[in-house]
């Protein structure tokens, strides 16, 4: 069985910051690709931010460089997302995702691309203005 678990999601007012956390257990941690996918109410999921376990290469979304920061605990299986500087346009939901980077050649492309082993059920980040 392979599990993501998402947690700190939350309600904030432009400008501040939330932290959210992502587990890996059972099978789900022996994938190297983590990041994070994140749908708004009406829209398509998109790749926000992924990394890399073998190297701890990072890529990110244009909407989100500069403000997000991914980052791993190997030795934990888990993932992190900093968001400071949130926008009313981050509203979403939050999905921890293990993205297929041999699919994509790389996992920057498997996120941008939305190759995807598994996903947990995501956490809800609403950003008022």
């Amino acid at each position: 069985q392979e599990e993501l678990a998402e947690s700190g999601g939350g309600s904030v007012q432009a400008g501040g910051s939330l932290r959210l956390s992502c587990a890996a257990s059972g099978s789900a941690s022996r994938y190297k690709c983590l990041g994070w996918l994140r749908q708004a109410p009406g829209k398509d999921r998109e790749g926000v931010a992924g990394i890399y376990s073998a190297d701890s290469t990072t890529y990110y979304d244009d909407s989100v460089k500069g403000r997000f920061t991914i980052s791993r605990d190997n030795a934990k299986n888990t993932v992190y997302l900093q968001m400071n500087g949130l926008k009313a346009e981050d509203t979403a939901v939050y999905y921890c995702a293990a993205f297929d980077e041999t699919a994509g050649g790389n996992c920057a492309t498997a996120v941008r691309a939305r190759l995807l082993h598994t996903w947990g059920q995501g956490t809800q980040v609403t950003v008022s203005s």
